[in-house]
């Protein structure tokens, strides 16, 4: 098992008696569900999304305060009440289906399974909140505090919901372990004098500095750098995980954006090295090692590399291909591969080939 993390400051910490959450971002999807809400909106008043403004990314503000920068910034006849009156139902039917990011179902089960107390302080309101959790099991039981920004006087980056998170539990601020996407909620929860773990959303790479520690994504997380209890659920050198699809055109060993399908589906926490099935026509199935790293010259930010272990002929390139992730290996350290990365990468085939022979992964 490994992990990519970046730990700073972690030995001689006071005990975590409680964990709390950031939820968009963090544990749920919703940017990615909710594309396309804006533009919808705007089309009404004869804009168009400008992207190059949406890529300064309104991370972590209250709702109040994006809908006011959006109504100034396209010069929207209407009061950012108005705005939010009318983005608001389209924003909570696209909410359901928001999927959970990866990890996250693992980390909630694992907390509540060994008794850590968890809450979730998110800078929505409380009303949205719950529009957005009861669509999978088991969230809206798992917390022992739910809060929102309506419910303290400031949200963040002040420390008002993580404190008062904190103060419901019954635990010190300083036993608590905060896991943020952001920089404003990594500001708040530092200014609460509680320890962090970022799990950065793309354009949020400076809410590294104040963590203690920074992850790629929740799959990386090792409970027991906490002193809280570790996961059992790995499975030799793999871990078993939540489907992820993927499809795109296969062109020399990577899959590359379409027209159709930009982003591949994937999260920004999603990198590391991950196995699972590959489907190139209707009758075929491959078992293939997938690693997903950082490039920035992308549109989607993301490098695709695939191999294909069990293919007796080569497979053509530029066509379509559907990819099912269903386990992961390791996290990437979005080095390039050298001699060294290339043993290991045979290493890496191994496992999975093995992986695959399970009859609990051995499906599409």
């Amino acid at each position: 098992m490994s992990n990519c993390c970046k730990i700073n400051g972690c030995s001689n910490q006071p005990n975590i008696l409680a964990v709390i959450f950031d939820l968009d971002g963090t544990l749920l999807d919703t940017e990615r569900a909710t594309r396309g809400v804006l533009n919808e909106l705007l089309g009404k008043y004869g804009k168009e999304v400008n992207k190059e403004r949406e890529e300064k990314k309104r991370l972590g503000m209250t709702q109040k305060e994006s809908a006011a920068l959006i109504v100034k910034d396209y010069q929207l006849s209407l009061t950012p009440e108005q705005f939010i009156k009318e983005i608001n139902p389209l924003y909570i039917q696209r909410w359901r289906e928001a999927k959970a990011l990866p990890g996250a179902n693992r980390i909630i089960k694992h907390f509540l399974k060994n008794g850590v107390p968890m809450a979730l302080a998110s800078n929505s309101l409380r009303e949205y909140i719950y529009a957005k959790i009861p669509y999978h099991e088991g969230w809206t039981e798992s917390f022992s505090v739910i809060l929102g920004n309506d419910q303290v006087k400031f949200g963040k980056p002040a420390p008002d919901l993580f404190e008062e998170a904190a103060k419901r539990m019954g635990v010190n601020a300083t036993n608590c372990l905060v896991f943020e996407d952001s920089l404003v909620g990594v500001k708040a929860a530092h200014a609460a004098k509680m320890k962090i773990v970022a799990v950065p959303s793309r354009g949020e790479s400076d809410c590294c500095k104040l963590a203690n520690v920074t992850l790629n994504s929740l799959l990386e997380f090792q409970p027991e750098q906490w002193g809280l209890p570790p996961f059992d659920d790995w499975v030799d050198s793999t871990l078993p995980i939540e489907p992820i699809h993927l499809s795109g055109l296969y062109v020399t060993g990577s899959l590359l954006e379409t027209k159709e399908n930009i982003t591949f589906g994937i999260p920004d926490q999603v990198i590391g090295i991950y196995f699972g099935w590959a489907k190139v026509d209707t009758d075929t199935n491959f078992k293939t090692l997938v690693s997903i790293s950082l490039d920035l010259s992308s549109v989607s930010n993301k490098k695709v590399s695939v191999w294909f272990i069990d293919a007796n002929t080569d497979i053509k390139s530029e066509q379509q291909i559907q990819i099912c992730l269903v386990g992961y290996i390791r996290a990437w350290d979005n080095k390039k591969l050298g001699s060294v990365e290339m043993e290991k990468l045979e290493e890496y085939k191994s496992i999975a080939k093995a992986s695959l022979d399970l009859p609990s992964l051995s499906s599409f």
